[in-house]
């Protein structure tokens, strides 16, 4: 279950982020993840309450902005909409692709108080 380090490394960027504002706490959390991340969301949530308790984070808002994958085929150039990693091309069924989008996993934005 690495969605726990995932959620113990969006504190550490939350809680070095409120240090540089001069801030206490968070109020707003935005976050965006792609389709393609590796991430489980349901376990993202089950988590998150001890990731995040006595952090700046513990009474913050949480909001999650997921990103569908993209891919470029790099035969024919078509650009599709993906689910998984190994999908093939739905005009040539290549199976050669640039991944244009889906694999982030990004703090947007803070609030802090």
């Amino acid at each position: 279950m690495h969605e726990l380090s995932v959620a113990l490394g969006i504190v550490k960027i939350a809680a070095d982020e409120t240090a540089k504002a001069k801030a206490n706490t968070v109020s707003l959390i935005e976050l965006e993840i792609g389709t393609l991340a590796g991430i489980e969301f349901e376990s993202l949530d089950f988590v998150w309450p001890a990731a995040v308790k006595d952090t700046v984070l513990e009474h913050a808002v949480r909001k999650i902005y997921v990103i569908d994958a993209k891919g470029k085929c790099i035969d024919c150039d078509t650009i599709f909409e993906m689910q998984h990693l190994y999908d093939a091309c739905p005009k040539c069924h290549s199976n050669f692709k640039g991944i244009l989008q889906g694999k982030e996993l990004r703090v947007k934005a803070l609030e802090v108080v």
